[in-house]
C-alpha cells in the first residue's frame, strides 16, 4: 500500500478506548499524491491471539485482522503483521515511534529478525520508505 507511489508519510495513531475486552481506536495517516492528508480510521478488538480492525464511517463493512510480531528492546520499533482488507492487502509494516531514530535501520533490522518475528523470506520481501 505505500510502496505503490500514491500514499507518502504513513502514521500510525492508536489510543485506548477500554481495557477489557482491550479496543483501541486507529487512525492511519497519509498524504495522498496530491499532498492532502487523508486518514483511515478505524477500531481495533483484541480477540485471542491478534486485533480484529474493523473500518470506521463509509469503512464499516471492512475488516481485517493484526498483530504485533516482534518488536525491538525499548519498543521504539514494532513488526505488524496484517490480512487483506477492503482498503489494503496483507502485509508487514515496521513502524517506528514518533520523534525516535534508528540510524541504518534496515542492518538493525537484518541483524534482529528473530527478535522482530521476521523471516529471511519476510525481511527479504521488505520495502522501504525514504531508505535508499
Amino acid at each position: 500500500m505505500w510502496l505503490a507511489g500514491d500514499k507518502s508519510r504513513p502514521q500510525f495513531t492508536y489510543g485506548l478506548l477500554q481495557s477489557s475486552p482491550l479496543r483501541l481506536s486507529d487512525d492511519v495517516s497519509y498524504l495522498d499524491a496530491e499532498g492532502e492528508e487523508k486518514h483511515i480510521l478505524g477500531r481495533d478488538t483484541w480477540r485471542r491471539e491478534e486485533f480484529v480492525w474493523r473500518g470506521a464511517g463509509l469503512l464499516s463493512i471492512a475488516t481485517s485482522r493484526w498483530r504485533v510480531s516482534g518488536a525491538n528492546e525499548d519498543r521504539s520499533l514494532l513488526v505488524v503483521r496484517f490480512s487483506q482488507s477492503l482498503v489494503s492487502p496483507a502485509g508487514i509494516d515496521l513502524i517506528l515511534r514518533e520523534g525516535r531514530a534508528i540510524p541504518e535501520l534496515r542492518k538493525v533490522v537484518a541483524a534482529s529478525t528473530e527478535e522482530l518475528g521476521l523471516s529471511p523470506e519476510d525481511f527479504a520481501s521488505l520495502g522501504w520508505l525514504g531508505i535508499s
